[in-house]
């Protein structure tokens, strides 16, 4: 048995950078609804806010349904 370490690390590489950013992208989407949900209250930007936490959820749903396709192609 021969073991290709480094295809191993960058794979593990891979997947440890895209973990990061999707993690990245959905506290970006909460913190958009967080701040949309402040703001409601004192003025202006709510609107801004959600289209952004909407955006961010949507890159984040993506990237989720490519990865399933991946898997099942």
């Amino acid at each position: 048995m021969n073991i290709d370490w480094a295809a191993l690390a960058s794979v593990f590489g891979v997947s440890l950078v895209i973990t990061i950013a999707l993690v990245g992208l959905f506290t970006l989407g909460i913190t958009g609804l967080a701040r949309q949900t402040t703001t409601a209250q004192g003025g202006g930007g709510g609107v801004l806010a959600r289209t952004g936490a909407y955006a961010c959820f949507a890159l984040c749903a993506a990237a989720v349904a490519y990865g399933i396709f991946l898997i099942v192609a």
